[in-house]
């Protein structure tokens, strides 16, 4: 039995975007311009059908998004409800104290419409990626002794303390008439409570807890027991809460699962994605980093049926939040036809409400 009862929380939807594009005439996102315009534009329609999270992939030397900031910034700016965040940025490409400064200035745009600010930042050691070594290209190298992924946590160290306030730089006297160490400038309330840590395992899992972060876990497990993957997924939150439980935190955490979903209601839909469903819709089990790793099934097939089966998904059910992957390269107008299907079709089965 755990530990920490599994509250009952209000459930959220949001959905995450790769930010794809490639010049080819299949392609509605034929460059990054079109990648970059088109994902302001989802945000938008997507607030409107009352979908509560805007999540967006950051990904180097690729066609895909990559500086987040102010892609953020962007969609804050001409929305006012709908959650934004990351999923995720690869810590070993960043300067912590920079992007505590974007992070904050993103954050405060996002309160034009009143409140607190709108930023959930999921963050982590990164996936494996087209570039070899890019983050040292970058000019990040690990010290001697540690590797990416130590180099990784601490840069989320130090960018954490910075959004708390903590002092950084110690002041000039001639400058500042005074002694002591300056925080970063501008501050945003309440974004320290909202960074998430992208986790892969059922121990990482128990470390993010223990730092105090909220949870994003994916449709990929780097560890296998040969469990049903919501099974496992839904393991490593359990994991998780009992670990939160034992550190003391006082504030009730958020926790993300991300799921590929798609209801088949139109012609279109069933000849896009029909063809999918006898190879997607199981889980799959390969060796990814050196090790075996577990991939979630995908969700296609008529509304009902797949309705029926997130709802008996054990991780979606001990989750606060279910983030769906969009097929963007398909276009604004498809991908909000899917937000819309999802809404309708999914999103009552699971106790979700639209943000309106």
């Amino acid at each position: 039995m755990s530990q920490a009862a599994v509250p009952r929380v209000k459930k959220r939807i949001g959905f995450l975007s790769f930010g794809h594009w490639h010049p080819s005439p299949e392609s509605a996102t034929r460059t990054g311009a079109d990648a970059l315009v088109q994902s302001i534009e989802l945000a938008v329609a997507a607030e409107e059908l009352g979908i509560d999270g805007a999540f967006y992939r950051v990904h180097h030397f690729a066609r895909q998004l990559a500086s987040p900031f102010p892609l953020l910034a962007a969609i804050g700016a001409r929305t006012s409800r709908i959650e934004i965040g990351t999923g995720v940025i690869d810590m070993r490409y960043e300067n912590p104290l920079y992007m505590a400064e974007e992070a904050a200035a993103a954050d405060l745009i996002s309160t034009h419409s009143g409140g607190e600010g709108r930023l959930q930042l999921g963050v982590s050691r990164g996936s494996p990626e087209p570039a070899l070594n890019g983050a040292h290209t970058f000019g990040f190298v690990p010290p001697e002794g540690q590797t990416d992924a130590d180099l990784a946590r601490a840069k989320t160290e130090l960018f954490r303390a910075a959004i708390a306030g903590a002092g950084v730089a110690p002041a000039d006297p001639k400058m500042t008439g005074s002694t002591g160490a300056l925080p970063i400038q501008p501050q945003s309330p309440g974004l320290a409570d909202r960074i998430w840590w992208g986790s892969g395992t059922r121990a990482t899992a128990q470390w993010t807890a223990e730092q105090g972060m909220n949870l994003m876990s994916s449709t990929l497990l780097t560890e296998d027991t040969g469990v049903p993957f919501d099974e496992l997924q839904a393991e490593q939150i359990e994991l998780y809460r009992d670990a939160w439980a034992a550190a003391g935190w006082e504030r009730t955490p958020r926790i993300s699962v991300s799921r590929s979903v798609i209801p088949l209601v139109t012609d279109r839909d069933r000849e896009i994605f029909g063809p999918r469903m006898a190879d997607d819709t199981r889980d799959q089990v390969g060796f990814l980093d050196g090790g075996l790793a577990r991939f979630g099934k995908s969700y296609i097939g008529e509304p009902d049926a797949i309705a029926a089966e997130l709802a008996q998904d054990a991780a979606v059910a001990a989750s606060d939040t279910l983030i769906v992957t969009v097929p963007n390269q398909l276009g604004v107008d498809y991908n909000a036809h899917l937000l819309a299907s999802i809404a309708e079709h999914v999103g009552p089965a699971i106790g979700w409400e639209p943000n309106l």
